[in-house]
């Protein structure tokens, strides 16, 4: 069997992706850095096997994660840790991400992980904001030098 470009760059995405989820679960051990506590595996998958979709983009990334994460923290701090709070909170950043134009599929369960746990104000920025941050210098590094495709398209 013959390997052409599609099935190198599907093969790259896949060992990209695996890397980069093993990479966060050592990070988060050795810096006690809570990256497992957020959606990134999900996000990881998708900036590295799908890089051209419009969730994938910088962007959605980044604003995805971090306007999620604000709704969930926000309506944890007005009506503490109720289920109709985080299923609210969820519906809500769908919107709000669909209407800015950062709509990041694995983003949208943040709400519900925030309101659960109670996460404070500092959650959006360490690890919402730096950790959205880092995936989004890996996967540049990894989707235009390993996988030879320019990413992204569109930046915002």
């Amino acid at each position: 069997m013959q390997l052409d470009r599609k099935h190198i760059s599907m093969m790259a995405g896949a060992a990209g992706g695996g890397l980069a989820v093993g990479i966060m679960y050592l990070l988060s051990l050795e810096t006690e850095f809570p990256l497992a506590s957020i959606p990134f595996a999900t996000s990881i998958v998708l900036m590295t096997g799908s890089p051209e979709a419009a969730p994938a983009r910088p962007r959605a990334l980044v604003g995805g994660h971090v306007l999620s994460a604000l709704v969930g923290v926000a309506a944890f701090k007005l009506a503490g840790p109720e289920a109709w709070v985080a299923a609210l909170a969820v519906g809500v950043a769908m919107l709000v991400m669909l209407v800015s134009d950062s709509f990041h599929p694995p983003a949208g369960i943040s709400p519900l992980i925030i309101v659960m746990n109670g996460m404070s104000w500092s959650f959006i920025l360490v690890p919402v904001a730096a950790g959205a941050l880092i995936l989004l210098a890996y996967s540049w590094v990894w989707t235009n030098y390993v996988r030879r495709q320019r990413w992204p398209d569109r930046w915002w």
